[in-house]
């Protein structure tokens, strides 16, 4: 059992939850929190001072002023009509990170709703009822509106939801589980369900955990891609990179020494060449700034995931309702296209590596295109070719979402974030690159056959000997594409991780 509190949410934590459906409580300091800030916008709404989306409209609307009598029909009005959201529906765990992250904002107490409408959420939750929530819609600025309201539909029966591994009406999905959903909402409990940030959070959240497993599998490929080349291991000497100080370009040449240990194939300075090409030379100085890229957003994460991003903002010390910003999204925004733009960056040094093993004019004596029989054999050319289509695409993708805004709502909302866009093209990135990482170390598998065989390192010898128990060497020509989608299955797998990852440096 997890117990949430608002300040503690980790990313290992919020994959447990998204991923291994951990079941989810709340502490009992979080519920005295919630009770109090409850009960101050109850006495809120019995009164007749405007207070902004507890007795008002939204938006261009606030100077509306709503009756009291329909302030309970105002929140459930919000959710129908901000549930506008297009294109495909979101996949389950992401939809879980985003209800996790969304407790666990609403449970600091400065929200107001009631710990029934909380808890009804967490219910869904822990029995894996899961909203269906569309991918694009949300601006990023006041909440991610859109997907947030679809998230929070069958809290009052409407929407539609996941259950029993099938798409159904949320009443339909109620019935079978034999629950019934809230009765209504009361003031405030629809917009405070819908103005936050965890839309983009739990995207770009499961896309930074895979990008952190995307590092190693890439220095994983750059250790192998070094023994097909015969590269050179000074430019590893744990002296070069201290005298730098940067831990991410630090880290990666430890490990890529500890793959590589006791491998007979990397060469030293002057034994066959003076220096490698910067794809080799500088990969500890390039994965190193990607996994301090990651790093730092990890660091934008984690404030995020543990802060208050609704609007207005309950303080009950005081007894004051304070309408700000808390549910913009440029943090995030920016972090996940510097994050975006990092991973790109995984992609494009690897490819580079692949084209210098199939180019007979970089490959330090290896066959053209790696075919055995070359010439009436094209061997591995074309998978190069898409390599470098998808790195070409990730260039695209990387332009940043951020440095765009449309206004909104009336031009009240004038500037926003688009941050859930920015999530998003991180997520097509860190696909299109793992396929390249794939890709390398399937040519990388492939050059090792044609060398003389000797010791290849601790961990490169693991990672190429559970690839070949799967993948044939191509000596004829074959189609390619059911090898190149088995190895990108094959190298994200569990059994991968725990046969070829034994030591962990970390």
């Amino acid at each position: 059992m997890i117990v949430l509190n608002g300040a503690s949410l980790s990313l290992s934590t919020l994959i447990s939850i998204a991923r291994d459906h951990e079941l989810v409580s709340i502490d009992e300091e979080s519920i005295k929190k919630i009770n109090l800030a409850s009960e101050m916008v109850k006495d809120i709404a019995s009164k007749d001072e405007a207070v902004y989306g507890i007795n008002t409209g939204f938006g261009h609307l606030a100077q509306a002023k709503i009756n009291k009598h329909a302030l309970n029909e105002l929140q459930e009005n919000l959710l129908k009509s901000h549930a506008c959201g297009v294109g495909e529906p979101l996949d389950i765990e992401t939809v879980r990170a985003m209800m996790a992250l969304r407790i666990n904002a609403l449970i600091k107490g400065y929200s107001g709703l009631r710990l029934e409408t909380i808890l009804k959420l967490l219910e869904y939750l822990n029995l894996n009822i899961i909203p269906v929530v569309f991918e694009k819609g949300s601006l990023g600025a006041s909440g991610d509106l859109a997907l947030l309201s679809h998230m929070s539909l069958p809290l009052i029966g409407l929407g539609e939801v996941y259950y029993q591994n099938k798409r159904m009406e949320t009443m339909e999905a109620l019935n079978l589980a034999g629950l019934t959903p809230l009765k209504g909402l009361k003031a405030k409990e629809g917009l405070s369900l819908i103005n936050g940030t965890q839309a983009m959070s739990a995207i770009g959240g499961l896309v930074l955990y895979d990008a952190f497993k995307a590092i190693r599998l890439a220095n994983l490929s750059l250790s192998m891609t070094m023994e097909a080349l015969e590269g050179i291991i000074d430019a590893y000497d744990a002296r070069v990179h201290e005298i730098r100080n940067h831990p991410g370009q630090m880290h990666v040449a430890k490990e890529v020494r500890l793959n590589l240990q006791g491998s007979q194939y990397i060469t030293k300075q002057n034994e066959k060449r003076v220096q490698d090409a910067y794809s080799l030379r500088c990969a500890p100085q390039v994965h190193g700034a990607i996994l301090d890229a990651l790093s730092h957003v990890e660091d934008i994460l984690n404030r995020e995931m543990n802060a208050v991003t609704d609007n207005p903002l309950i303080f009950t010390e005081d007894r004051s309702a304070i309408s700000a910003g808390n549910f913009h999204g440029e943090p995030l925004a920016l972090g996940f296209d510097y994050l975006g733009m990092a991973i790109a960056e995984l992609a494009n040094i690897s490819e580079r590596r692949i084209e210098r093993m199939v180019n007979p004019h970089l490959s330090n004596g290896l066959p053209p295109f790696l075919a055995k029989y070359s010439g009436l054999n094209s061997g591995l050319m074309i998978v190069q070719y898409t390599a470098a289509s998808l790195v070409s695409e990730n260039k695209v993708l990387a332009h940043p979402a951020s440095v765009d805004s449309i206004p909104s709502s009336a031009n009240q909302e004038d500037h926003v974030s688009m941050g859930s866009i920015s999530a998003r093209k991180a997520k097509s990135i860190l696909d299109n690159t793992l396929k390249v990482i794939a890709m390398e170390l399937f040519v990388a598998a492939q050059a090792m056959d044609f060398r003389e065989k000797k010791n290849m390192g601790q961990v490169t010898k693991r990672a190429y000997e559970f690839i070949r128990k799967e993948i044939p060497m191509i000596e004829n020509d074959e189609i390619l594409y059911p090898y190149l989608h088995k190895i990108e299955n094959l190298i994200q797998s569990k059994s991968f991780e725990q046969e070829v990852f034994k030591e962990d440096i970390r």
